[in-house]
């Protein structure tokens, strides 16, 4: 699915025209982004948690040329489904 279909249910199941619904989108992505930034973490009950993982540095390959590389440590999104939605998606 789409951004755009999504905004498009969204529209349609909150009864809401589709600029609005994207505006209403458009916030809840920024604000799950906020959060992470923060506090590391955005628990939405049921659905699931968000948080923000440190990966540390590490040495790799580079595939094309088989050398051997240094790959910087950075922080990662990450995503850990809920019940409900667990049960939901079954």
């Amino acid at each position: 699915m789409s951004k755009k279909d999504l905004v498009e249910r969204i529209a349609e199941k909150a009864n809401m025209s589709k600029a609005e619904a994207e505006r209403a989108l458009d916030a809840t992505l920024e604000s799950i982004t906020e959060g992470l930034k923060e506090s590391g973490e955005v628990t939405l009950v049921g659905f699931g948690k968000f948080s923000a993982k440190k990966r540390a540095a590490r040495d790799g390959i580079n595939p094309s040329t088989k050398e051997p590389i240094k790959i910087p440590a950075k922080t990662v999104a990450s995503f850990k489904a809920g019940s409900k939605l667990k049960d939901a998606i079954k």
